[in-house]
């Protein structure tokens, strides 16, 4: 198999013999357009500028500089200065335009050398013919013609070179982007499995924990504790299985897939009493007119307050939490602290390592336009607030449907907000 380097030193040798053959030819021109056999000028001629055009790439302005020097020997040589003996020349002024850096440089190069194959070519005796003219043009002609040549060929490859730039960047950027999605895909599946499942399984261990705490001195809260325990432990098989469905539905039609709405505020009734079964007394406020939220928010509001609590009943010595909504100032405020005393039943789960729940909080409100913020209270216990942008308010009439409608998420309150303590 030939490779690469083998082809181009076949190409470099078939220039540089096809030069020679050229230039040899061109001395049998006379200036009476008579042919005689290539004299030995002619021979040395072909032969000293031809030995330099392998080295053209390298040093491409040096070689310009001698097979032009060759060229303007060539009438005093005896020979008839004409495009074919300067061959040499011409293949080294294309060769310049290509590797000279710059091209006002490499332009400049090519200039001179038709200047001084103009000078060279003027008859050292007798008068200037027309026939002399127009053999003295296309001398000069020739290398500008070459040079021009070689500018469009190293035009063509930069520009080349710049497509295939692009390509390449672009198929990087198509690939960067791509692990980015998966990335991101990434952190969504693993935020949603810890909020679905870890609040079941917290509450499942509370439980646990309850029954062992009055296993002798209480049977009767033992066995309801387990059979709380089993309930909760059948929800998390469930939501897990509907998590699952739900990030594998491919939104053609899959049976599979869950088709029931997504959590919002309008399921916080239950999710707290999960809580009270396990022993965590959860005290809610709700203050303004309560609206109809996108589903995002809605969402978000509700991961939210369910994290926040599994963060008391992991983390908190106290066994008491307070939930506020606030729908005031345009947006939705949601807070949740636990009061910081001392445990008041079974041992909390305080002991727990930090995972990624407040992590997970900030991103989820960051992706609906708000943000949160979390952190200890100065007279005790932990608090997290979140606020998220409320849609622009309706008139009246359609505020207070929303209103009416919001109302029933509660636990029945009048005025339509939700309010409780265990």
């Amino acid at each position: 198999m030939v490779t690469r380097t083998g082809t181009r030193r076949w190409r470099e040798g078939a220039v540089v013999a096809a030069t020679f053959v050229v230039c040899l030819l061109g001395g049998t021109v006379r200036v009476e357009d008579t042919l005689t056999a290539p004299p030995p000028a002619s021979w040395l001629l072909a032969l000293v500028s031809c030995a330099v055009l392998p080295a053209r790439r390298r040093r491409p302005l040096a070689v310009l500089a001698f097979t032009t020097a060759a060229g303007v020997a060539a009438q005093p040589l005896g020979l008839l200065l004409s495009p074919p003996v300067i061959a040499p020349a011409l293949v080294a002024a294309y060769a310049c335009t290509l590797h000279v850096p710059g091209e006002r440089r490499a332009a400049g190069a090519v200039t001179l050398t038709a200047v001084a194959l103009l000078a060279g070519s003027v008859p050292l005796a007798g008068d200037l013919s027309w026939r002399d003219a127009s053999r003295i043009g296309t001398v000069v002609a020739a290398p500008l013609l070459a040079g021009l040549i070689g500018h469009a060929v190293r035009t063509r490859r930069a520009y080349l070179a710049a497509v295939e730039e692009r390509a390449r960047r672009a198929e990087e950027s198509r690939e960067l982007e791509a692990r980015r999605r998966v990335a991101e895909e990434r952190v969504r599946i693993a935020r949603e499995l810890h909020d679905l499942v870890a609040h079941q399984i917290t509450l499942a261990n509370a439980q646990a924990t309850v029954a062992a705490h009055f296993f002798d001195s209480r049977p009767e809260q033992t066995r309801v504790s387990l059979r709380e325990l089993v309930e909760t432990t059948g929800h998390a098989l469930d939501e897990l299985r509907a998590t699952v469905g739900l990030l594998r539905h491919t939104g053609d039609g899959d049976a599979a897939a869950p088709e029931g709405p997504a959590p919002g505020l309008a399921r916080l009734p239950d999710l707290l009493e999960s809580f009270r079964r396990a022993g965590l007394e959860v005290a809610v406020r709700e203050e303004g007119r309560a609206r109809a939220l996108p589903p995002g928010v809605d969402l978000t509001a509700y991961r939210i307050v369910q994290e926040a609590l599994t963060n008391v009943t992991k983390h908190a010595a106290g066994r008491g939490a307070r939930v506020g909504l606030d729908w005031g100032g345009g947006r939705l405020t949601v807070t949740v602290s636990d009061d910081g005393g001392a445990p008041g039943g079974p041992p909390a789960l305080s002991d727990r390592p930090p995972g990624y729940g407040l992590i997970g909080m900030r991103e989820r409100a960051a992706a609906v336009g708000g943000e949160l913020t979390a952190g200890p209270c100065p007279e005790g216990g932990f608090l997290v607030t979140a606020r998220l942008p409320l849609p622009p308010a309706r008139d009246p009439a359609a505020a207070g449907e929303e209103g009416r409608a919001a109302g029933t998420t509660g636990t029945g309150r009048p005025d339509g907000g939700i309010e409780g303590t265990t």
